[in-house]
């Protein structure tokens, strides 16, 4: 009963002001978010040029075949990036029920400490996740600069 009666009043405007200043760190989160997939995607598409550019080289050009032998370091960083950002998406997704989760919970007028800050845990967590992917990729990136030297 208590909570059907709730879903007929509206927060007021205290209550409101309190969850939109909650909600403000969260939604930066999701804007970073947003960037890093973009530059995620750059990064992969590089990538993917890079490996049809070397599968167009003929097998009977003795002068850049070797180049061919490239292909699997590029596929791992493919997949190294696509991982990143299936969970920096991921991250996006939980920031964005966060957000969603705040603002049903307030005019709810229920309590969503508990379950906004496992979401924003789990957020960040993926987000980090993601971090250490693109890392380990921009890692081998690096060590293949030196490969064509």
């Amino acid at each position: 009963m208590y909570i059907l009666t709730n879903l007929f009043t509206t927060p007021d405007s205290n209550q409101l002001s309190q969850v939109i200043s909650q909600t403000v760190g969260p939604a930066f989160v999701l804007g970073a978010v947003a960037g890093f997939v973009s530059i995620l995607l750059g990064r992969m598409t590089a990538v993917m040029d890079r490996i049809r550019h070397l599968n167009d080289i003929a097998d009977d050009e003795s002068a850049r075949v070797h180049l061919k032998t490239d292909v699997p370091r590029l596929r791992r960083r493919l997949g190294l990036l696509n991982g990143a950002v299936l969970l920096a998406l991921a991250s996006g997704v939980c920031t964005s029920l966060l957000l969603f989760v705040s603002f049903a919970s307030a005019f709810l007028r229920l309590q969503h400490v508990y379950g906004a800050a496992a979401l924003f845990f789990l957020a960040v967590g993926l987000l980090g996740a993601a971090l250490f992917r693109f890392g380990h990729e921009v890692w081998i990136g690096i060590s293949e600069a030196d490969h064509y030297r």
